[in-house]
């Protein structure tokens, strides 16, 4: 209940972009393969920011 007004860090933020993403890419695959394309690949970009600030956490600590 505490969490309700606990705000987002930006790593759960694009977390749950890349999860949205991930899900749109899984419909559009089975009725528009250029579009599922266009939403893996903003997924894969988001995941490599993901990766940066997973390793800029783990090299400050």
């Amino acid at each position: 209940m505490f969490g309700l007004f606990k705000k987002k860090s930006q790593l759960e933020k694009l977390q749950e972009q890349y999860k949205k993403l991930m899900k749109e890419c899984h419909v559009l695959s089975a009725s528009n393969r250029s579009a599922s394309d266009a939403k893996f690949a903003e997924a894969e970009a988001i995941q490599d920011k993901i990766a940066l600030l997973l390793k800029d956490k783990h090299e400050t600590n």
